[in-house]
């Protein structure tokens, strides 16, 4: 969830570092500090609480420079946002950054007390630097004492390690938390992720589990869990620096929700040939695999369980396959019986999301067949950790609250839908028709992205509230728990979503003129049931914006807002309907004046349990 960025050069790397940490600002974090190793051999280190900017003008009023050096942002988990508690942290002739939590601190900082060792933060990092330290002094060699040190540690973690005295050699360290290495010419970088080093390296390689690498200008050396040196595959990103920019927009997020128009064409573009389904889509493998499929099993996490459960719809009604969706976290923590033939598939943006990995992970002994991911990012530990992965090709993300990834995660849901349903109940006609309602996707994204200016006019109404409850059926009542998932991200309002039906059996009682009802009600066979609900709603005084199919027979009266969404197929209608609620929970964010990009509390990529 925080974010590390180090590096190993000849020139001052100070910049480096510093505009590494404002591109991983997206992970979310509430303190950051830097810390290098001065031309005469001293650890010299800045902190701040709050956000980089900070940092950088604390740097501007107090310089440093060093050719080799560590940075951090961190997100609390142990000890309050606060200086103290900011990384890096220092024991002796040692400085660290750390990503992750020590499962065993609690022990290791007792028994370092016991030792005589006095603690300046609140953290479970700063055991590990004291133990480092205290290995150091025995060892004098740096990798020596990260090894020892590490071989103690329970939990996650992925550490940048510097020495006094030393600007030319860095440790890094990942076991369950990402860790990349940027390779350039006579210097090289680790960081959280490619992004913080786009501009500065365009190779890089992927740390796998337990791995310590050792790390000078001139090479890198990377041993592995058991101290064997290792060769860990070099890759080449594909990403550009411009791609993270914000351009003409206000927001990430509203940049992200226009383009999805874009990304929708690049997550079928290749997959689509004749008006069918790609053979390969998801690899020749694959292909003959599924045909002996006969059940799903869905884990993800937040927004991407949102789009598994959309997926659950799709492959029972639409492809004849039982699913089950699980949110990860809670998967690995109970028994499960699984059937011979069940493909197990994981949903991710980052790919680096702890618990969906450890879930997969898990999956191995359980007994799944295959193991297949639906990501964002090609390099990611899912992908490399899957039998098959099918990319979304969203290109960066850097709003905290979801958009163009999730409806990219529904796209490539529905292709997994053909191509496992063509072997069950989706036939060659069925086939062509979802496939024809796939093509013109995108254009109808486009249309429904003009409804803007009448989103915007209603948003304005939300102001004043601090709740709100998001009505659907069926496969729209996952759209409209990412429409409350979405407002609450980012607006900070309580909101709820229900199944419509569900209203008689609670939720009515939370309904007056003060609880906005969020409404989306495509023209389908559960229609006629949705009104009935909503007119539940409207004779308690409920205010109600319903975001309705053209041909869905709403009359506007007082207290309830209809805004017209174009026909849209009812295979595709839950992609269509996320997006006006995505500008609905944007606007109110701008209205509200809340930090839309970067909300409190929240971080891009949950990288810890």
């Amino acid at each position: 969830m925080c974010g590390i960025v180090g590096a190993v050069a000849q020139r001052d790397i100070t910049g480096v570092l510093v505009q590494g940490l404002q591109r991983l600002e997206y992970r979310g974090y509430d303190s950051s500090g830097v810390a290098v190793i001065s031309g005469s051999g001293e650890i010299e280190r800045r902190r701040v609480e709050g956000k980089v900017k900070n940092l950088h003008e604390l740097i501007e009023r107090e310089p440093l420079s060093g050719f080799c050096g560590i940075a951090h942002t961190r997100w609390a988990t142990h000890g309050v946002p606060s200086e103290a508690n900011a990384h890096p942290h220092i024991c002796g002739d040692i400085a660290l950054v750390h990503n992750g939590i020590i499962e065993n601190y609690e022990l290791l900082r007792k028994q370092q007390l016991e030792n005589g060792h006095e603690f300046d933060s609140e953290t479970d990092t700063e055991v590990i630097v004291h133990a480092i330290s205290d290995a150091y002094k025995k060892t004098k060699n740096l990798v020596m004492a990260v090894q020892d040190t590490v071989a103690s540690l329970s939990g996650a973690y992925a550490l940048g390690v510097v020495e006094k005295g030393n600007n030319e050699h860095l440790v890094a360290v990942r076991k369950g938390s990402p860790l990349v290495i940027g390779v350039g010419e006579n210097e090289h970088f680790i960081a959280s992720d490619v992004f913080a080093l786009l501009g500065e390296a365009e190779h890089f390689i992927y740390l796998e589990e337990g791995d310590v690498a050792d790390i000078s200008c001139s090479g890198v050396t990377i041993y592995n869990e058991q101290g064997e040196q290792v060769k860990r595959k070099l890759n080449k990103t594909k990403l550009q620096a411009g791609e993270t920019g914000l351009g003409d927009y206000d927001h990430y997020m509203q940049k992200e929700i226009f383009e999805q128009a874009a990304v929708l064409k690049q997550t079928l573009e290749g997959r689509i040939v004749n008006g069918r389904l790609a053979a390969s889509c998801f690899g020749t493998d694959a292909e003959e695999a599924f045909k002996s499929i006969e059940e799903v099993q869905i884990v993800a996490c937040g927004t991407s369980f949102h789009a598994g459960l959309v997926a659950k719809y799709w492959f029972e009604s639409i492809a004849g396959l039982p699913c089950h969706i699980e949110v990860a976290s809670e998967f690995r923590y109970r028994p499960h019986i699984v059937k011979n033939k069940t493909l197990f598939v994981t949903i991710s943006q980052s790919g680096e999301t702890a618990d969906t990995l450890a879930a997969l992970q898990a999956s191995a002994d359980i007994g799944y067949a295959h193991t297949l991911t639906i990501c964002n990012v090609p390099e990611s530990s899912l992908v490399r950790e899957s039998e098959w992965a099918l990319m979304t090709k969203a290109g960066p993300e850097i709003g905290v609250a979801s958009t163009k990834a999730f409806t990219t995660q529904l796209t490539a849901l529905l292709l997994l839908v053909i191509a496992l349903g063509k072997h069950h109940k989706i036939d060659d006609k069925k086939h062509i028709e979802i496939v024809k309602q796939l093509e013109i996707l995108p254009e109808q994204v486009a249309e429904v992205l003009r409804l803007e200016p009448e989103i915007i006019e209603f948003a304005n109404q939300f102001s004043d509230k601090h709740n709100a409850l998001f009505l659907g059926r069926g496969e729209q009542y996952p759209v409209a728990m990412e429409g409350a998932l979405k407002l609450k991200e980012i607006s900070y309002i309580h909101a709820e979503a229900y199944p419509a039906g569900e209203l008689k059996h609670g939720p009515l009682a939370l309904v007056d003129d003060q609880m906005p009802v969020v409404a989306v009600a495509p023209n389908n066979d559960l229609l006629e049931k949705l009104k009935s609900n909503l007119q539940e709603v409207h004779a308690r005084g409920g205010e109600l914006l319903v975001f309705a199919d053209v041909h869905a027979a709403f009359e506007e009266v007082e207290g309830l807002k209809i805004i017209r969404v174009s026909e849209i197929d009812e295979v595709v209608a839950p992609i269509i309907y996320t997006v006006p609620l995505q500008l609905l929970a944007y606007h109110v964010a701008v209205i509200k004046g809340t930090d839309v990009d970067q909300p409190r509390n929240l971080a891009k990529s949950v990288t810890v349990e």
